[in-house]
Formats: structure tokens, sequence, C-alpha cells
């Protein structure tokens, strides 16, 4: 790509942006919050495992909220939402006729680099890097018919559940022989020794030791995009099929999808992720069998309808004169994503870890939302303050300004 074709490409500007989208990623941002504060307050590896056996009270009220009606909701529906930036930044090179692969390699590049800088030195929890990894496949589907998108999409989001039916399947065979047990005793332990010293480096550790298991940690997660790695593609193809369908841009011309999204596939994911719930309230690493995989595929399944569900139902809110103005709100944040989600990161690492003010494991479950939407809404006031002068948010301006090979204007009155 010449330097003369890069200077002809650019960020899209604030008037172009789609104000539900970034409401949206306000939304999704809030709940990721509230997904991630468990991997804050304790071990990261033990966080999304379900309902904690230990809590009781109010404390396992809120677990269960959580685990029901939040978790493996919101990071499905930033995957959605990424899908739906790929295909907004597609249809405008499409329709100014220049290159787009080059400018979106760069882009993908960058984000693997601060999501490794993010799981490294900062949080083991990133999902940066699994986003970036997983973009780069976009590419290939860019040229399918839109509609082809959302049967796709489905087909490799549910990939996930034919693995874990075959492994619960032989879990269910083999259970009981001396061979099966031992393995999975080993992965039983192996995980919780890694527990054990996340909880020690995290909790009292120093700096360099907390960055030593965070490394550590993070090769385990990574190695987990065998299996999310699809849920997280098949959002990616149903994001772009929104946008390139216009059902983001247009939702008026697609009243019966978000009815049926509202009343339909909502509910039946909220009962989907009850049942998983019955079937199995708690993870055990060194257990797997046909119940597992059973309990494993309904919440997949919630997660999905519960997502679009969601999707749907801010939309409804925003044709609403009610609501409308106050989920406006959120838009700020949403379009400083990036440096929001980086922000969960430093200020809740600087509060609980113990090389900052070593409130680890202090904060009862009950009060972790409270902390949550605090932190949110501190973060939604600064986004709207620092947007009011700048263009971008800061990670923002440097992730674009990398990606064009140029500094962007920052101020307002450059632009």
């Amino acid at each position: 790509m010449t330097a003369q074709t890069t200077d002809n490409l650019a960020p899209i500007a604030v008037a172009e942006r789609i104000e539900a989208m970034d409401v949206l990623r306000g939304f999704a941002l809030l709940g990721i919050l509230l997904m991630n504060l468990e991997g804050f307050v304790g071990p990261v590896m033990a966080a999304g495992t379900g309902l904690d056996p230990a809590l009781t009270g109010l404390d396992r009220t809120v677990d269960l909220l959580v685990y029901v009606l939040v978790q493996g909701k919101f990071y499905t529906l930033f995957s959605l939402l990424f899908g739906m930036g790929f295909a907004v930044m597609s249809q405008r090179a499409e329709r100014s006729g220049r290159p787009f692969a080059g400018v979106y390699w760069r882009r993908g590049l960058l984000l693997l680099a601060f999501g490794a800088v993010h799981a490294i030195f900062i949080w083991a929890g990133d999902i940066l890097m699994m986003y970036a990894l997983c973009s780069f496949l976009l590419l290939a589907f860019r040229p399918l018919p839109a509609r082809w998108l959302v049967w796709l999409g489905v087909l490799i989001y549910v990939v996930p559940i034919g693995f874990m039916y075959l492994m619960g399947g032989m879990g269910s065979l083999l259970g009981g022989t001396e061979g099966w047990d031992k393995a999975m005793g080993e992965i039983g332990k192996q995980m919780q020794v890694l527990i054990e010293n996340e909880r020690a480096a995290y909790s009292s550790g120093s700096y360099a030791e907390a960055t030593w298991q965070r490394l550590k940690s993070t090769g385990m997660a990574l190695s987990n995009i065998t299996m999310f790695g699809f849920v997280v593609f098949g959002m990616f193809l149903l994001g772009a099929w929104f946008v390139r369908s216009g059902a983001i841009a247009r939702p008026h011309e697609f009243p019966r999808l978000y009815r049926a999204l509202r009343w339909v596939a909502l509910p039946i994911g909220v009962l989907a992720m009850v049942a998983s719930v019955a079937l199995e309230p708690t993870m055990d690493f060194a257990t797997f069998n046909l119940r597992i995989s059973t309990a494993f595929a309904l919440q997949l399944i919630a997660n999905l309808l519960m997502c679009l569900g969601y999707v749907a139902w801010v939309m409804r809110a925003l044709a609403s004169p009610w609501w409308a103005r106050p989920l406006g709100a959120l838009a700020p944040a949403g379009r400083m994503a990036l440096t929001n989600y980086l922000m969960h990161s430093l200020v809740c690492t600087w509060i609980f870890y113990g090389y900052g003010l070593g409130y680890f494991e202090q904060l009862p479950r009950a009060w972790q939302p409270v902390f949550a939407l605090v932190l949110f809404g501190l973060q939604v006031l600064l986004s709207r303050l620092w947007l009011s002068r700048f263009r971008f948010g800061p990670m923002e301006w440097l992730w674009r300004s990398m990606t064009y090979l140029k500094p962007q204007p920052m101020r307002l009155r450059q632009g």
C-alpha cells in the first residue's frame, strides 16, 4: 500500500457513526465489568466457573444473578459489536474504492499487541488477543452474501457444543476407569495449583511476581481459543450481518426480527440458563460427563439468545422518547470502549492486588455490582467530558494513528 493510499484512508467521522452501536458498546462495557469483577477481586481462573459453593445469603443471591444474567452474555455482545465494526469499515472502503486488507491487518496486529501488553503487565483475563487472532479470518468471509453470514455464524458458534458432547460422551463411557480418572484428576490438580498460585501472586506478591504469574495464566487462557474462538468468530459473522443487512442502522425495517429476539429468544435463553444451573451449578475441573456437557451446551445457547435479546431491548428503548436520552448517555463511554476497558483493569488491579491497595478477596460478592456501577458511572462522566474536547479516547487515538500511519487530529477544533 502506498503512502498516498494510506493518506486517503481515515477513521470514521463522529457525524457518520451509528449511535446505536456506541450505546450498545457502552452497555456491553458495564456488563463486561460486572462479569470481570469476580476475576479482579479473586483469582482469574476461578472466575466464571459457576456458583461459588462457599457463598451464602445475599452473596449467594448476587452470585446467582450475575451468573444467570451477565456471565457469558457480554463478551458475546462485544464480539457481535466487533463484527459490526468490521462490516462498517469494509463498507466504507468498498464505497470509496480503496484497499482495505492492509489497513485491517495492521489494525488487528496492533490490537493483538495491546492485548498482549494488557494480559501480561496488567490483568490476565484479557479478551483482546482472542478478538485479534480471530479477526484476521473475517477477511476471507468478506465477499460472501450477507444472508450467508447468519447461518455460517450460528453454525460456527455451535461447533464447541459438538466438541463438548464428544468429550462428555467419552467421560460417561470411561468414567470409573483408572486411566480416565487419573487423567481428569491430574487436570483438576493442575487447575487448582494455578488458582492457588494466582491467589498468592496477586494477593501479596510483588509486581514482578504478579507479572510472571500473569504470563503463565495467559498461556493457559489462550489455549481456550480452540473452543471459545468458534464462539467469538461466530458472533463476529452475526455482527457483520447486522450491519450489511441494515438491521442495526435501520431497525424500523426489521420489526419481526426484533420482536422475536425480545419476546422469544430472550425468554428461551433465560430458561436455558436456569436449566444449565440446575444441572451443574459449579463446574468441576476434574469431572466431565454428558450431564456437564449438556449444562455447557445450554449455557452457550443461553449466551447467544440472551445477548441478542439484550440487543433487541436496547434498540427498542432507543426508539422510545422515555429511554432514548438516558441510554444515549452511554454512547460516549462506548466511543471510548478500548480506553475504558483497559481502565477497568488498571483501576481494579491497583485497588485489589497486593502491589496496590491490597484488597484482594476482601470485597464481598454482594457489593461487587455496586462497585461496578460506581466505577462505570464515573467512566460515563469522564468519557463525556473528554469527548467534549477531543475526537477520540486516548487509546482509540493511539490505535487509529498507528493503523493509518499518521497522527490523527485529536482536538475537536482540528477535526
